[in-house]
């Protein structure tokens, strides 16, 4: 099981096909916020959700689905 605390301001998040989707800005609850100012995540603050996290290693997020699924699916904050 992914602790959120595993995961820290910065790291970068790649998707299963080791596609850049974003850097991590905060996590909230159960969701990873992306950080807004990064070209990979559109320049909006996308959500992902926690389940998503195939695991954390010293410098990345890894996901347990590609790069284009998480785009395709994650939600963008209000």
């Amino acid at each position: 099981m992914i602790q959120a605390s595993q995961i820290r301001e910065h790291m970068e998040v790649i998707g299963s096909d080791d596609g850049h989707v974003g850097r991590v800005d905060h996590v909230r609850g159960e969701e990873i916020e992306l950080a807004k100012m990064d070209l990979g995540a559109g320049l909006k603050h996308h959500m992902i959700p926690l389940s998503w996290i195939d695991h954390v290693d010293d410098e990345k997020v890894r996901l347990n689905i590609t790069k284009d699924a998480a785009k395709s699916a994650w939600t963008e904050k209000h």
